[in-house]
């Protein structure tokens, strides 16, 4: 009798590889619009934060020159309290630089700092909303632990500090500085305390004048009042960013919506995008016509 051949053990499917990640993200508003935003790399951040740093370093060295020049000034006439000024006024500038440098420059129009401006970067919030203060401070203030206490550590070395503390204020360092790079979103302790991200701004350029298109449609729709009441000046910049974009599945979805909204019943014979330009152009005239009468309407929600 020959032997039985040993039982063939099916084979595991292969998992599909996981393709690359280019950075780009849903980005959904509170309108329920979806735009794609590409996040900051890791590189970008570091380059951002060092010249952020060397900003303040700039500020600090000219503050210590103003610190010095008060010393010297208050010596000349006698007192002899001119050392003591100058400490104070140097740590009272180096105190400020450290701690509202970036919760001041983010908490403006543009929530990004010089560093981050110049490499194209701002600070949003991931749940799409608002960027508050309050999730700018908590950020800001995770940097503490992330940045300045281990730097602490680190340039004490022979300042009576143990070498252990020196040790693990590197270790500490090592692991913060590193986070970004285990996680999808690139995002560090600070954005995952205070629900934050950090985003690639596209270039702006001069472009042609939405409401041009919509006007110069023949055969377009006409809107009436009411249904351009629908929205204020919120959802007409947002509207104006999907034309923009033109991407055709969030056309699709923001002309769905529209019509939903203000109740269009009438058959669509025009495409999704020239349905939209023409109601960004009724509608731009609307809040228009009405601004000049002193009604801003400035959302949806906002009574016409």
């Amino acid at each position: 009798m020959t032997a039985a051949a040993p039982p063939v053990r099916p084979r595991r499917p292969l998992r599909p590889r996981r393709p690359p990640d280019d950075g780009w993200r849903e980005f959904v508003t509170p309108e329920g619009v979806d735009l794609r935003l590409r996040i900051a790399s890791y590189g970008e951040r570091c380059a951002a934060f060092i010249l952020d740093g060397l900003i303040i370093l700039g500020v600090l060295i000219a503050l210590s020159l103003l610190a010095l020049l008060a010393a010297w000034r208050i010596t000349a006439v006698g007192a002899d309290f001119g050392g003591q000024a100058a400490l104070v006024i140097w740590m009272l500038g180096a105190f400020l630089l450290r701690n509202f440098y970036f919760i001041g420059f983010e908490m403006r129009p543009g929530s990004a700092t010089p560093g981050k401006r110049a490499l194209g970067l701002r600070v949003v919030a991931r749940d799409g909303g608002r960027l508050t203060a309050n999730a700018v401070f908590a950020r800001n203030a995770m940097r503490e632990l992330e940045v300045f206490l281990p730097a602490n550590f680190l340039f004490s070395s022979g300042l009576g500090v143990d070498g252990g503390l020196i040790a693990l204020g590197a270790i500490w360092s090592g692991v913060f500085v590193l986070f970004p790079l285990f996680n999808r979103d690139r995002l560090r302790l600070g954005d995952l305390a205070a629900g934050t991200m950090v985003l690639k701004t596209p270039r702006r350029v001069l472009r042609p004048d939405l409401a041009q298109d919509g006007q110069a449609m023949v055969g377009g729709p006409a809107f009436t009042e009411t249904q351009l009441d629908a929205y204020g000046v919120k959802e007409l910049h947002v509207l104006e960013d999907v034309l923009r974009r033109a991407d055709r599945r969030t056309v699709a979805e923001v002309a769905a919506r529209i019509r939903a909204k203000i109740g269009w019943d009438a058959p669509l014979e025009i495409s999704d995008k020239a349905f939209l330009a023409a109601y960004y152009a009724g509608l731009r005239a609307r809040l228009e016509a009405r601004l000049l009468f002193g009604h801003r309407r400035a959302d949806k929600f906002d009574r016409p």
